[in-house]
């Protein structure tokens, strides 16, 4: 049997694992470990889990992942998120769906300083599905907002899923955060028209809020002080070349703690829940990206990425038809697979084809970032709609799928954009060099 047909077991035996409900991380490197002992040797794979195993939770580059986390844990536990909530009502809540556009800038405003979709759909659900269902706004809207623009903590940085596409990459991981930046910004625009047209079209959706004075308005905005400050330490640093993305990280996590230490709000509980939140989330991170490397070494002795190069560059078609084929693919993989596993995935496959067509690795990054926000609110698996229906327990699950669909037709045409001109994610990391 040739390596390439191993390979394409390997690959089925893998999705089957899944569908198995098999952890992501041990799956991969199960599989990745049988697959290379059957290809070379088992020694030869024993010793390439044992190193590769050490090799990342050793690696210097991954500690960023802990401070990320751990930042947005801070922040959540010192009720930043209700803070950005409650600046977003007085700014946008006399509007018709404003309270729905409200959520949108805080989910935008506390993915500055988180990095995960589930987090952050979690942290600005709770705050603000109560007050839409005090004000009497329709469930699939209110639900499927927050679902939706809880996306956005993948693609503004920092981002948990540019650091691993940074790492199974080797690009920078600076770079990629500053790419995702005008795209994040550009996403969350389009959101809030969404929900603008929606309200529009139908005023019951979303009903208006109570008026606000300028002064009022004026006064909210010291409630995005907080996210404003870490987001430019952290942003602003990498950009003028002061922090690498490791010290990004330790120096956000360190400036949510004393604001946290500074509005007395952090108490002893919270922090400990902090801590074990981010270490249980980055414990996770780990494993998975630990499977995929070995996964990834197994799929390279099969040969597929190379096999798989050579019969693309030799298709009838231009790289942009290609790219829409490959987009696609994540699109319909983010339906049945979490963002990370699929990205892990895949990666080691499909990186080394773009790479030959000649994209850019910078933008692809944050493209599959954006295709794989996709998944996060399509059925089967649509973990953020099932966070908000952990909140929301009343709202049946198709009322939330429903919901998320306007929002789904955003991504698209955010994607679209992207592709249509690059520039958007290229420019900031441009200016950087």
């Amino acid at each position: 049997m040739s390596p390439v047909a191993i390979g394409i077991i390997g690959i089925v035996v893998l999705v089957l694992t899944f569908i198995l409900s098999m952890p992501v991380g041990f799956a991969m490197a199960l599989v990745g470990l049988a697959g290379f002992c059957f290809l070379v040797s088992p020694p030869a794979g024993l010793s390439l889990l044992a190193r590769d195993v050490f090799a990342t939770f050793s690696s210097y580059s991954l500690t960023v992942i802990p401070m990320f986390m751990f930042m947005g844990a801070i922040a959540f536990a010192t009720g930043m998120s209700r803070r950005l909530y409650d600046a977003g009502y007085i700014l946008f809540g006399q509007m018709r769906g404003g309270l729905a556009m409200a959520t949108i800038a805080g989910c935008a405003s506390f993915a500055a300083i988180c990095g995960s979709t589930n987090a952050t759909a979690a942290a600005m659900g709770k705050v603000s599905l109560p007050e839409m269902k005090r004000y009497h706004y329709d469930d699939s809207l209110a639900t499927g907002c927050v679902a939706a623009a809880g996306s956005l903590g993948i693609l503004i940085p920092p981002s948990t899923i540019f650091i691993v596409y940074g790492i199974l990459t080797e690009q920078s991981i600076g770079n990629l955060f500053l790419a995702g930046v005008l795209p994040g910004l550009l996403l969350a625009t389009i959101f809030v028209t969404v929900v603008s047209f929606l309200c529009w079209r139908n005023p019951a959706l979303g009903p208006s809020g109570m008026p606000t004075s300028w002064k009022e308005k004026l006064a909210s905005l010291t409630g995005v002080i907080e996210m404003l400050v870490l987001f430019v330490l952290v942003i602003g640093g990498l950009f003028l070349g002061w922090f690498s993305p490791t010290q990004a990280g330790g120096a956000g996590a360190a400036g949510a703690l004393l604001i946290g230490l500074a509005r007395r709000q952090l108490s002893w509980q919270g922090f400990l829940r902090a801590i074990k939140d981010s270490l249980q989330i980055t414990c996770e991170v780990m494993v998975i990206i630990t499977g995929a490397i070995v996964f990834g070494h197994f799929i390279a002795v099969t040969t597929i990425p190379f096999v798989l190069a050579d019969w693309v560059s030799s298709l009838p078609l231009p790289p942009a038809a290609i790219m829409g084929v490959i987009v696609l693919m994540y699109l319909l993989g983010g339906c049945f697979m979490d963002a990370l596993a699929l990205i892990t995935l895949t990666i080691p496959i499909i990186y080394p084809v773009v790479i030959a067509m000649g994209f850019d690795p910078i933008w692809f990054g944050v493209i599959i970032v954006l295709v794989t926000e996709m998944g996060v609110i399509t059925p089967p698996v649509g973990i953020n709609v099932y966070v908000i229906k952990g909140i929301a327990e009343d709202v049946p699950l198709g009322t939330i799928f429903k919901g998320t669909f306007p929002f789904l037709i955003g991504l698209l045409i955010a994607a679209g954009l992207l592709i249509a001109f690059p520039q958007i994610a290229l420019l900031l990391p441009g200016l950087a060099k």
